[in-house]
């Protein structure tokens, strides 16, 4: 046999090869794979976990962007409203809460500026807030401007 062979590997009584111990007597042969499959299984678990977490997010925003486009529908329905009850009747001042099925949106106070009516109106549906701001000629009721703005 090749002497570094020898020192790597000894026969024991049954005569098949088998790693030499170290110095202290004890076989590290397979401390190197479990040590690398612990740091595997760790990164799996790692990047499942992170996916798992994104797809969760995921669904939350798209809950959200569900809960805003319903506040948003909740204003234009006061808008509506309010631009009904101005072409029904010229001196409406708004300042109302308007019911739309089971949910509520809120007619702000009406300003009229030069030749102008403006509408404001606010609709909150699970924590979702819209804020429109309307501009119509206050001759005809045609819209100038439509907005939505952050607070009033």
């Amino acid at each position: 046999m090749n002497t570094d062979i020898n020192n790597i590997f000894y026969a024991s009584n049954s005569e098949t090869l088998r790693p030499r111990p170290t110095s202290n007597g004890v076989n590290q042969h397979g401390y190197i794979s479990l040590i690398s499959s612990i740091i595997i299984s760790v990164l799996l678990l790692a990047i499942t976990f992170a996916i798992s977490f994104n797809n969760s997010s995921s669904r939350f925003n798209i809950l959200n962007a569900e809960f805003k486009e319903q506040s948003s529908a909740l204003a234009e329905a006061c808008v509506d409203t309010a631009l009904l009850k101005l072409a029904q009747n010229q001196s409406y001042g708004g300042n109302e809460n308007i019911s739309v099925g089971n949910d509520q949106c809120s007619i702000l106070p009406i300003e009229t500026l030069t030749g102008q009516k403006i509408i404001k109106t606010k609709a909150i549906f699970q924590n979702a807030v819209t804020n429109l701001k309307v501009a119509v000629q206050a001759s005809n009721l045609s819209v100038i401007s439509w907005e939505e703005i952050a607070k009033f």
